[in-house]
């Protein structure tokens, strides 16, 4: 893939373009501010933006804001945010629409999770951090649906939400892919969203439902 790297952190910057380009990808700009990170995707039109949420020039959540702009220009680039804490203002928003990733940073340290998961982004799917995937699986308040979820259809919600298939959920869980459907059935059936179909709908909807209810 032909990918922008926006990283306001050199040493990080270039760890990633290095990481990448032994991966065979092309880094095709790596940049260290977010109106730099907009100027690169509309100068190269990149398979892939891979961005930190807070860059310069505020240092608050410039690349996120960055992120939401191309993508509403460019509606299906793929994106991969990282950041150092989970901050889901921008990034929930972006998960409804596809293509999207938001991985800690700590993440990258394990390289072999890192290039699947933009791998994933890159072809279509969603790839979000495990410990993101639980603050938001987290019951606000006994009438949340996801409170009737059991232990296990937790579990399973969360790795439907990391983008995994059911085959893979199987492998992590230690189960069988017919026991994993019985499960991914109980989660819509209990979410009300039985409707959604193939693997990307049904995370897109399940991530829709949970950024209404943190809207709430």
């Amino acid at each position: 893939m032909r990918i922008v790297i926006g990283e306001d952190s050199a040493l990080v910057r270039e760890g990633l373009a290095r990481l990448l380009v032994d991966a065979g990808h092309e880094v095709v700009a790596r940049v260290a501010d977010a109106e730099a990170v907009v100027r690169a995707v509309e100068e190269h039109s990149p398979d892939l933006l891979i961005a930190d949420i807070r860059m310069p020039p505020r240092m608050i959540d410039d690349g996120a804001r960055a992120a939401r702009e191309l993508r509403q220009a460019h509606p299906k680039l793929p994106i991969v945010l990282l950041s150092q804490h989970i901050e889901t203002t921008h990034s929930l928003e972006l998960v409804s629409t596809g293509s999207f990733g938001y991985l800690l940073k700590d993440r990258v340290l394990n390289v072999e999770d890192f290039l699947a998961a933009i791998a994933r982004v890159g072809a279509g799917g969603s790839a979000l951090d495990p410990e993101v995937i639980a603050s938001l699986l987290a019951p606000t308040r006994s009438t949340d649906p996801l409170a009737s979820l059991t232990e296990r259809e937790g579990e399973v919600l969360a790795l439907l939400a990391e983008g995994r298939s059911n085959a893979a959920i199987a492998r992590q869980l230690w189960t069988t892919e017919r026991t994993v459907e019985t499960h991914v059935r109980h989660v819509f059936a209990k979410l009300g969203l039985l409707d959604s179909e193939g693997d990307n709908r049904r995370v897109l909807a399940v991530l829709t439902y949970l950024r209404l209810r943190i809207g709430q």
